[in-house]
């Protein structure tokens, strides 16, 4: 018994008084070269506090450095019209330093942290971008959706097709460069919700007639030769990507047969690539205000097809749900978005079986007049957990 469980009784009686009552979510996670210590993984939120990462953003994502994994928010890959204007990027050296020193925080703390790297496409307005028409694969505008913070919350702007989208591959390309030089642990594609990568892949959003449309190993092409360029900077097990077949979201979503068919390629090709995990959003009312999406489900389409890749899950899962999902084999982890903006140490309350804290939406993703940018976003206290002895 001694040797088993660490050498000591002492250690045997602890590990009886702290059984949980979510022991997989609390499992560690082998993801390549690195041991991902549970499995409450933190997804990617955007803040909108700071276009030029600094500070308060590393002690931010240090405070949440007891995730599993941590993925950034959004990082865009050039200047571009979001709504957002202090959303991050790493297209600079004072953007890489400064994620630098995010890292490194988490690292101190002793996390882990992919940086999720973004391209808005078609999802903004020339308004946000010096009169620039927004790039996607074909000029066609999504519908709905409007823009809070510019005069009359207009809607999205027509797009202006991409010539080449070998140019926008290379721009991932040197993000992903840039997000090594920062010290990254890994990167993750947003190919999800509605941006450049997504347009590309669903057939109402792609009407292009040459290697990157028609097709659905055309309009996968774009977002496979991304990843292929990803697991050049990057071991394949420390890249991962973010899908949403079930639309919604930005006006995203094909008809159920034809995504079935365009995602169900992908993530076989993905899967051939051994990369390190594929992150599926499974379809939520939330996202989908308008009932623009196709509801899918999304293990038993997509789980049987991954043999060489983790398979994240996000949004919305309680614990409970994540703890089954989990124990029946339909996910390897869950990402959870918002219990932790307001619940910076959310691991350590699982582990205990406490609720998480609250948070205030009206600041996640501006601040109210004169408040200083760390209201609603490093003010949360940790959940004091009772030690059991």
């Amino acid at each position: 018994i001694n040797a088993e469980y660490g050498g000591t009784f002492s250690k045997l009686i602890k590990r009886l008084f702290q059984m949980t009552t979510f022991p997989k979510l609390l499992t560690p996670l082998k993801l390549g070269n690195y041991t991902l210590k549970n499995r409450v993984l933190m997804a990617s939120m955007t803040r909108n506090r700071g276009l030029v990462p600094n500070e308060l953003n590393a002690e931010y994502y240090s405070q949440r450095a007891s995730a599993g994994l941590i993925l950034t928010e959004g990082t865009l890959v050039e200047p571009q019209g979001t709504e957002w204007p202090f959303a991050p990027g790493i297209w600079n050296k004072k953007q890489i330093a400064g994620w630098k020193k995010v890292v490194d925080d988490v690292h101190a703390k002793g996390g882990l942290i992919f940086c999720q790297l973004w391209h808005l496409g078609r999802a903004q307005h020339l308004l946000h971008n010096c009169g620039r028409a927004p790039p996607a694969p074909s000029a066609i505008a999504a519908k709905g959706g409007k823009f809070r913070l510019l005069a009359g919350a207009p809607s999205y702007s027509v797009p202006e097709a991409i010539d080449d989208p070998r140019e926008y591959v290379q721009m991932f390309k040197q993000g992903a460069l840039n997000a090594k030089e920062a010290g990254f642990d890994g990167i993750e594609l947003h190919g999800a919700n509605g941006y450049l990568p997504h347009v590309f892949l669903e057939l109402h959003s792609n009407k292009r007639t040459d290697s990157y449309g028609g097709s659905v190993q055309n309009r996968a092409r774009f977002v496979l030769e991304i990843i292929d360029e990803f697991t050049k900077i990057y071991d394949k097990k420390h890249v991962g990507i973010k899908l949403s077949p079930s639309g919604g979201y930005n006006d995203m979503g094909d008809p159920e047969e034809e995504a079935i068919k365009t995602y169900s390629y992908l993530v076989s090709e993905l899967d051939k690539r051994e990369i390190g995990y594929i992150q599926i959003c499974r379809w939520g009312e939330a996202f989908d205000p308008t009932n623009r999406g196709t509801p899918l489900d999304v293990t038993k389409l997509f789980r049987p097809l991954i043999k060489n890749s983790l398979l994240f899950l996000n949004f919305g899962f309680t614990f409970e749900e994540a703890e089954k999902w989990i124990s029946e084999g339909n996910a390897d982890a869950v990402t959870f978005g918002r219990p932790f903006i307001g619940t910076p140490n959310l691991p350590e309350v699982v582990e205990a079986n406490l609720a998480p804290q609250p948070s205030n939406y009206t600041t996640y993703y501006v601040v109210p007049d004169g408040a200083p940018w760390s209201t609603g976003y490093t003010d949360y206290p940790a959940v004091k957990i009772e030690k059991k002895i």
